[in-house]
């Protein structure tokens, strides 16, 4: 007979049970690259790039550091059970 599996922990109801306000903010880097008046115009430059190609690069940023932020606000509480 073959022994049990350990039940692994279910990961996916803790992280539907985090209802914290902090995850609102990750909408920011989803929504902001979408709209288009950012990319409607070749200036200001930078470095000599247009505005399009710099703001890929502005947009990666605010990814990262809105992800660093909500993870630094919300980390306490995924330790807490």
């Amino acid at each position: 007979m073959d022994a049990p599996e350990p039940e692994a922990p279910d990961t996916a109801r803790s992280r539907a049970k985090d209802k914290s306000p902090w995850n609102w903010l990750l909408f920011i880097p989803i929504v902001v690259p979408l709209i288009p008046a950012f990319f409607n115009a070749d200036s200001p430059r930078l470095f000599g790039f247009p505005r399009f190609y710099w703001l890929q690069l502005a947009w990666i940023l605010l990814g990262v550091g809105t992800t660093t932020l909500v993870y630094q606000m919300t980390k306490k509480k995924r330790g807490e059970h």
